[in-house]
């Protein structure tokens, strides 16, 4: 059996020492700073490949590696499988929707708010096609037009394109200043005055939300007029208070002699544009052949008169689209733009280091700036040469995110040891200040969720159909009196109702009215249909043609009905039905966020971004554990499904109680269990009614320990 192959194929190295360091340039600055600053102290080992392995999944792509990509890895050369993991994770699809929840965070994404879905289907497709930081931020601070239409205005609109909000949110979330302190006074701790706080608004003073009272379609254009005034309100006469001219307070770091890394950035924008010039030169050259190919056949169709009417269609809608109506109505911002260009230059220091500090907040468990978005002179990096390294790198490589990441997760920094639980605080604040270990993290509440999901194979059904009958009983409202309902009263077809009753028709095989459901389960984005180029009044146009006479004719009687049902009286009934419990869960990735109250994304810390600094809670709480113990995705991720490979090793012609312990280990916690667990494993499933229930007993006990919520 494939379980045997363990160690055949290399898995012993799970329990084997540290793997050799390999010291990157990034892991020489931090030991030239630490020597400089008279840090004695020597760093902990590399750990494990096993330990590198789950880490570097949940901290990548969201969550724990599966049995067979254990193997997998276990299989490449011992000197080469880390590097490759590392390029194999950076092009998984998972990737790019692990992090666009890192921006989701950093960005305030908030899929309820106006263009907040389609905002978080842009910034996913800009993690997945290596969209440089830059350009998506200044896109996202100067782009004006309609929510959902145009993504990128949904990061103004989040703020109701308030200005002074707006430039408490530039400031912070792309230079990681604190701005905001100043709105009302000079800042108490920096040297930012009250006016430099008006300066970076009045970038702003021109944008206007508006909201179509007809339509309540949502967009954001300029006005003529700034509404950001200096003095502020309440301040001298108000006679004296004018439009205030924008002033971008922040200096840019001036060089001698332009340095490398800058040099490297232009190097590297030549060849992203010779590129682009090449592969426009290549779709012109072939649009040309094509055109000539079918000239004959065009020419054919066009003496019987097909082709007249078509051409003459298409030409007619060619120009139609060259008319740009949005353009009066969303008109741009320069004073904006202008800003966004301050913002992302080169040469602003604020912009390249705040979004280095997040990333290494994230991968290594403690920025090098904390909090993380509170740069100030009395508030230092702890090794501010190792930041400016990476954020040199990082400009360097043209704003690339994928870049950055592998910088931090190849150095030695990233893959120390934890310091051992009995060690003094004082001791393990320095040694984790100082890069000489790793601190402890808990996984992040989605990579949790996700994590579950695969150790219990709940992505697919694992149940054969029929094996999880089950009995419901639902509260259903019935007409009181059916015989005056008359044919009212009768269950409407799915074709009487269109898409609406075949959707209602979808989700009435899903349980309803328990709690658990509700507190696990959520609305799945569908990030390519809310970028789809069409506008939503388009697509309800084309909808409507699509429907025949006789189905507009039943959508019009169905109206008429469902208006006529509310002069009856109801009552509530109780009836029971059989269904299928053979439960899949999406990643937690894809979900509307943030989740609502209550949800298992937001008892393990998903912040509710609202206000400026709301980072994530790793604390624990009571909450917590009875999720983890009574939840539902707990309990299905604990069951052992027939067409799972549990399944076999448990209730097969031979079975195999030791490698089925030790599948449960591998599959939850990446490891294979120690002598001492293999035995208590194998007494807890015997203590059981049934080798499949005490299975699901130790499974259930293994999800609920600490080692599987925390990165080792």
């Amino acid at each position: 059996m494939k379980y045997m192959l363990y160690a055949a194929c290399g898995l012993a190295i799970f329990c084997a020492a540290a793997s050799s360091s390999c010291a990157t340039e990034l892991d020489k600055i931090i030991a030239a700073e630490n020597k400089a600053a008279g840090v004695t102290e020597q760093p902990l080992p590399i750990v494990s490949d096993s330990i590198f392995l789950r880490r570097i999944y949940v901290d990548l792509i969201g969550r724990i590696p599966t049995e067979k990509e254990v193997r997998d890895f276990a299989q490449q050369p011992a000197g080469e499988r880390r590097t490759k993991l590392i390029d194999q994770l950076l092009k998984d699809p998972r990737f790019a929707d692990r992090w666009t929840l890192f921006y989701a965070d950093m960005l305030r994404l908030r899929s309820q708010a106006s263009g907040g879905s389609a905002l978080m289907a842009y910034v996913h497709n800009a993690v997945k096609t290596g969209m440089p930081y830059d350009e998506m931020a200044r896109k996202l601070i100067y782009t004006n037009g309609k929510a959902g239409k145009t993504p990128e205005v949904g990061f103004i609109l989040g703020d109701d394109a308030d200005p002074l909000a707006m430039a408490s949110v530039t400031s912070q979330v792309f230079l990681g200043v604190r701005i905001g302190c100043a709105q009302c006074h000079d800042h108490p701790f920096d040297v930012w005055s009250r006016r430099d706080f008006y300066d970076i608004a009045a970038y702003y003073g021109k944008t206007r939300r508006f909201e179509s009272q007809l339509t309540k379609v949502v967009f954001a254009t300029e006005a003529e007029q700034s509404a950001v005034l200096w003095p502020p309100e309440g301040v001298g006469a108000e006679s004296d208070r004018k439009p205030i001219p924008p002033r971008f307070p922040f200096d840019f770091k001036e060089y001698a002699k332009t340095p490398e890394f800058l040099l490297r950035l232009d190097s590297v924008r030549a060849e992203k544009l010779a590129a682009r010039k090449a592969l426009e030169v290549k779709k012109q050259e072939t649009s040309v052949d094509d055109l000539l190919a079918s000239t004959s056949d065009k020419v054919v169709k066009a003496t019987t008169g097909a082709l007249a009417s078509e051409l003459a269609e298409a030409e007619l809608k060619k120009d139609i689209r060259k008319i740009d109506v949005q353009k009066g109505i969303y008109k741009d911002s320069e004073l904006r733009e202008e800003l966004a260009g301050y913002v992302t230059h080169p040469r602003n220091q604020y912009f390249s280091r705040a979004l280095t500090n997040r990333v290494w907040k994230t991968l290594i468990g403690r920025g090098f700036v904390e909090p993380v978005d509170d740069f100030r002179e009395d508030n230092p990096a702890t090794l501010p040469q190792a930041l400016d390294y990476l954020a040199h790198e990082f400009v360097a490589s043209d704003y690339d995110l994928h870049s950055l990441v592998k910088l931090v997760v190849t150095s030695d920094s990233y893959q120390r040891s934890h310091v051992a639980l009995d060690t003094d605080e004082p001791t393990r604040q320095k040694m984790e200040s100082h890069l000489l270990a790793t601190s402890v993290r808990r996984m992040i509440a989605e990579s949790m969720y996700d994590s579950i999901v695969a150790a219990g194979h709940l992505y697919e059904p694992k149940h054969s159909p029929g094996k999880n009958q089950k009995t419901i009983t639902e509260t259903v409202r019935v007409v009181k009196d059916s015989a005056k309902a008359g044919d009212l009263a009768k269950p409407a077809s799915i074709a009487q109702g269109g898409a609406a009753m075949a959707a209602m028709a979808a989700m009435s095989d899903k349980p309803k009215g328990g709690s658990d459901y509700a507190l696990e389960s959520a609305i799945e984005l569908d990030f390519t249909a809310l970028l789809s180029e069409k506008d939503d009044d388009e697509v309800a146009l084309d909808d409507m043609k699509a429907m025949s006479k006789e189905e507009l004719e039943a959508q019009r009687a169905m109206t008429m009905k469902m208006t006529r049902t509310s002069e009856l009286d109801y009552v509530n009934k109780q009836v029971q039905r059989t269904i299928d419990d053979n439960p899949v869960f999406n990643s937690s990735l894809r979900m509307q966020s943030p989740a609502p109250e209550g949800h298992f994304l937001r008892l393990f810390g998903q912040p509710n971004r609202q206000e400026l600094g709301d980072l994530r809670d790793d604390s624990a709480s009571m909450r917590q554990s009875l999720m983890m113990l009574n939840g539902r995705i707990t309990h299905e991720a604990a069951r052992v499904g027939d067409l799972e490979p549990m399944y076999n090793l448990l209730t097969g012609k031979a079975p195999n109680m030791d490698e089925a312990v030790n599948l449960a280990y591998m599959e939850i916690l990446t490891r294979r269990p120690t002598a001492e667990e293999l035995g208590e494993g194998k007494q807890i499933v015997a203590a059981s009614t049934s080798p499949l229930e005490g299975m699901g007993d130790l499974r259930w006990v293994l999800l609920n320990c600490n080692e599987f919520r925390f990165l080792p």
